[in-house]
């Protein structure tokens, strides 16, 4: 299992974390998704997968979302 921690810009509720935890999940081999709001500053979303994923396939479920992907750490 590969542990993949995102710092994400722009989340301020429940829904933004509902939002982004979808986008995540649809990712392929994503297992969990587990996200600490921190209102109106940056969030940070821990993700587990069977297999290592891109950081642009990472900031593109982010934006989808429609937050923006501060960084991004295996």
């Amino acid at each position: 299992m590969i542990t993949t921690e995102l710092r994400i810009d722009g989340m301020t509720c429940e829904h933004c974390v509902k939002h982004v935890t979808e986008e995540l999940m649809a990712l392929a081999g994503v297992t969990e998704v587990t996200v600490d709001l921190v209102a109106d500053g940056v969030s940070t979303a821990v993700v587990r997968s069977t297999s290592a994923l891109a950081p642009a396939e990472l900031a593109e479920a982010v934006d989808e979302a429609g937050y923006r992907l501060v960084d991004a750490t295996a």
